[in-house]
């Protein structure tokens, strides 16, 4: 069976001692597709959109920070504790998505209450491109030939020849093309529903479908902690993403009985 193999470089772009990787590309195209959706949204809402610029400092903060600590210390906290210096090092790659999100989690609540926003209607508005950011960061994942799927048969299985010549589930893409697909089911839930819908249930919507997700393609996934889980039954990513979803089923109960 002839199997689709993917050879790309991650670098963009070099001209002599400047380099432009892909997923940097992708991740600035996530930010800057983010801050134009809450444009719109503030647009919607009569708000004043000056905010948004000071609000996405904040966010990407808290993505970049909550995100390097969540590598450290769920995926290979024995080599950062051994190499401290190394945590610094954002740019060798390392960034986990349950740590980006408490990430943003945190940023929003100071942001909500040093501007005195309501934090929960923050949280509705910003869950939603932050699942387009999940299908931007994965198609990064992609183009580094990173976080791939276990050796499989599958007809649309993908060799990543930069890792070895085995044809493997593309893991990033499962996630990449949900998470857009949850991007445009939240869109719709909030341009048609918003008025009619209590605050926190598209948060809760985000959460519970986002990580779901997640569980079900961390079964196809190679494993990417540095340490032995057998004892958890599930991988790293599985374990992590079970408190978001109680958190979204919690939201979802709540906003449905307000």
């Amino acid at each position: 069976m002839e199997y689709f193999v993917w050879s790309s470089s991650p670098i963009a772009l070099s001209l002599g001692s400047i380099t432009v990787y892909w997923y940097g590309i992708l991740f600035a195209s996530a930010i800057l597709a983010g801050l134009h959706f809450m444009k719109w949204v503030y647009r919607q809402e009569g708000r004043d959109e000056e905010m948004l610029e000071s609000m996405f400092l904040y966010i990407t903060v808290g993505i970049v920070v909550g995100a390097r600590l969540g590598h450290v210390l769920f995926y290979d906290p024995a080599y950062y504790f051994a190499n401290p210096m190394k945590i610094l090092a954002v740019w060798e790659g390392g960034l986990a998505s349950h740590g980006g999100g408490s990430g943003v989690i945190l940023a929003l609540y100071f942001f909500a209450k040093k501007h005195n926003l309501n934090y929960i209607w923050l949280l509705d508005r910003v869950a939603i491109p932050t699942a387009l950011f999940g299908f931007f960061v994965r198609l990064g994942n992609f183009m580094n030939s990173e976080i791939i799927g276990n050796p499989t048969d599958v007809s649309w299985a993908v060799i990543f020849s930069r890792v070895d010549m085995l044809p493997r589930h593309p893991a990033q893409l499962y996630e990449a093309f949900s998470y857009l697909a949850i991007f445009i089911l939240l869109t719709i839930v909030y341009k048609y529903k918003r008025h009619s819908i209590n605050n926190g249930l598209i948060f809760g919507l985000f959460l519970t479908l986002l990580f779901s997700v997640r569980i079900l393609v961390e079964f196809v996934k190679v494993k990417q902690a540095d340490y032995d889980t057998s004892f958890l039954m599930m991988s790293t990513g599985q374990a992590l993403s079970l408190p978001f979803i109680f958190i979204g089923l919690g939201f979802i109960v709540w906003s449905l009985r307000k």
